[in-house]
């Protein structure tokens, strides 16, 4: 061998990775306590650090950070999409734009309860948070228009909003109360995490509890206050053009007293 080589010490490629015939060099990295968000993120600065790659090279970030994106953006729109249906669904219920938005200004009092409770017990917001906030939203909405239906038919009895909101409110509270209490101690067993792969739904858990718990707080103290500042120059005549409804000034009732009668020319 040593007239025709010279024999060294050396390193060469023990194993070559392709994807789609396309030869590729995998890093990996140990990422034991660290929640997928946030490594994402680590790495998308990890490689505009790198500057612009040499011509020919492309960086790829595969695994599950990609379905984990695609998953919560739809979650996000699928949310929007659900809040905008259920306001068209109040407006055509209420038969009132306004009713309607004051039935969704409990949204945001979620929202918030969602993401402060999230915030002190130190979880992520990932999908089980996600459902459980569109969980909480339900709920909220609910009651919200359990108390809202109420206070309007007061109020085209004849009362002021204000009357009309503190009467929605008082009389709905229990209702309200045992809803939002009920579903609250369900969700605490979850929320603790207890068990194998507890930690796992506990998130679902801790953003229902925390989301309900604003919620029904803002539909008792703050939703009534809205109805009475809304509602406070709201008309009591039905915008309905069904001729079956005793409010509308297209019942058959009201065309019938304004016809003439009889004797008269």
């Amino acid at each position: 061998m040593g007239d025709v080589a010279q024999v060294v010490y050396g390193t060469v490629v023990g194993e070559y990775h392709r994807l789609n015939s396309q030869r590729m060099v995998t890093l990996t990295a140990n990422v034991l306590g660290d929640d997928l968000g946030r490594i994402s993120n680590q790495i998308d600065k990890a490689i505009i650090s790198l500057g612009t790659p040499p011509k020919g090279v492309k960086i790829m970030v595969r695994g599950q950070i990609a379905p984990m994106r695609q998953t919560l953006t739809n979650l996000g729109v699928g949310l929007l999409i659900a809040v905008l249906v259920i306001y068209l669904l109040l407006s055509a219920n209420f038969q009132s734009l306004r009713l309607a938005f004051v039935v969704l200004s409990t949204v945001p009092a979620v929202a918030c309860g969602v993401l402060l409770t999230l915030l002190l017990t130190g979880t992520t917001l990932n999908i089980q948070s996600f459902m459980g906030a569109i969980m909480a939203i339900g709920v909220a909405v609910a009651n919200a228009i359990l108390l809202i239906t109420f206070a309007e038919e007061y109020r085209r009895d004849g009362n002021s909003a204000l009357e009309a909101a503190i009467h929605g409110a008082r009389t709905r509270l229990r209702p309200i109360l045992m809803t939002s209490m009920a579903m609250i101690s369900g969700m605490i067993p979850m929320a603790l995490g207890i068990g194998q792969g507890g930690q796992q739904t506990a998130p679902l858990g801790r953003a229902v509890i925390g989301g309900l718990l604003f919620a029904t707080a803002a539909t008792l103290l703050v939703l009534p206050l809205v109805f009475s500042i809304i509602q406070a120059k709201a008309g009591t005549t039905s915008p309905s053009l069904d001729p079956d409804d005793p409010r509308s000034a297209f019942s058959r009732a009201a065309s019938a007293s304004a016809q003439p009668s009889g004797g008269e020319q």
